[in-house]
């Protein structure tokens, strides 16, 4: 008799928690100072909207957190959540952006989506939002 591992089961346990992704955040625990949180996403992935290849990515955050802070794991989820959508580098850019704005209304943000070459062509798309304090 065999059973049934819930890691195993479809879809998988990763798949799962990437479709029940929130974006979620803490409460700054220092409002008052200005300072800036930095994460590298080197693995993002999403489908070209013409062609259906995939796209591959490197997504650099920098932002001056405001009244709350991104919590990093479910971040994680969140930008895997695009790997199988069809979006322009552009549009997720700016989705990307708008989402985490509405979230945690951050002071300054800003998003670097560095697109790998694809066919003799490199794209980096640049989005920023709010106004950035010195540190």
């Amino acid at each position: 008799m065999s059973t049934i591992n819930s890691s195993t089961q479809s879809p998988l346990y990763g798949e799962r928690k990437i479709a029940d992704a929130k974006l979620i955040c803490f409460d700054n625990p220092t409002k008052n100072r200005p300072y800036e949180i930095s994460v590298e996403l080197p693995e993002f992935t999403c489908k070209c909207p013409f062609s259906g290849y995939p796209d591959f990515a490197v997504l650099r955050l920098l932002y001056q957190p405001g009244p709350s802070v991104l919590e990093l794991k479910a971040l994680k989820l969140y930008i895997n959540s695009y790997r199988d959508q069809a979006i322009s580098h552009e549009e997720v850019a700016n989705r990307i952006i708008d989402d985490l704005v509405s979230v945690c209304n951050p002071q300054w943000i800003q998003l670097e989506a560095d697109f790998n070459p694809r066919g003799n062509v490199h794209m980096i798309v640049r989005v920023t939002h709010g106004e950035r304090k010195s540190c």
